[in-house]
């Protein structure tokens, strides 16, 4: 590691992506008078029967949720991919020109609620239940992927996030296509296997690990998390 200040503007190298990105460390220190966010509000109950994801509600878009006791999936009513037959699906417009061009792009988006609990986070579920939540996304994820070319897991966490709905519950995403940034990391992590024959996501946390700037935020046996990791499977 070089002896850059990291207390002085620096730029850090992305293995992923091969970008070097701008850090500005001493930003934080500027006075703010900007928005801020108002603390939690009261404790929600444990059933909201006004919540579109509560189990044995009635959602948005008309169905009626069962009265799920663990996990639930089910497809978006609003999703932001569709399937190439879905009716709701608009026509890709015509008249592209070499520079201005538009890709139908077709797909599947779920939710995932992880709990009929309304009142809990994912943090605050048993382990036994965060367990069930991380089996249910790496199905989710292993069936969606023998179709689609990338498979996404995520949460939004918090109003200011987009999350539109407080009852614990994340989203998949499949996708023919691979996003950019996704596709720029599966490139250079091809090029290093191919190249030294090891793992670059494995070598970065090592790496960090032993600099003392570890981005590794647990390991066990058969885990192993990372603040830096992404959660979505390519199967190119």
């Amino acid at each position: 590691m070089s002896d850059v200040s990291t207390d002085r503007p620096h730029r850090r190298f992305n293995p992923l992506t091969g970008d070097w990105v701008l850090v500005s460390p001493q930003r934080t220190q500027r006075p703010w008078q900007g928005r801020t966010e108002a603390a939690a509000g009261a404790k929600r109950p444990a059933h909201d029967p006004h919540c579109y994801l509560c189990a044995g509600n009635q959602r948005a878009g008309g169905a009626t949720n069962p009265a799920y006791t663990g996990t639930f999936v089910f497809d978006n009513d609003y999703p932001a991919l569709m399937t190439a037959d879905d009716s709701r699906a608009p026509a890709t417009p015509s008249g592209d020109t070499p520079l201005l061009r538009r890709q139908a792009v077709n797909g599947v988006c779920r939710v995932v609620c992880f709990s009929p609990r309304h009142d809990l986070s994912l943090a605050e579920l048993s382990p036994a239940e965060i367990g069930a939540v991380i089996d249910t996304f790496a199905a989710e994820t292993a069936t969606l992927g023998q179709r689609h070319a990338w498979v996404q897991a995520f949460e939004n966490k918090g109003e200011i996030m987009g999350c539109s709905n407080p009852h614990p519950h994340g989203q998949i995403w499949a996708s023919d296509t691979v996003p950019n940034e996704a596709a720029a990391e599966d490139r250079h992590q091809r090029a290093y296997a191919a190249a030294s024959g090891s793992s670059l996501s494995w070598t970065t946390l090592a790496s960090s690990a032993s600099a003392g700037t570890a981005s590794s935020m647990r390991t066990t046996a058969s885990w192993r998390s990372s603040r830096t990791g992404r959660c979505g499977h390519s199967r190119r």
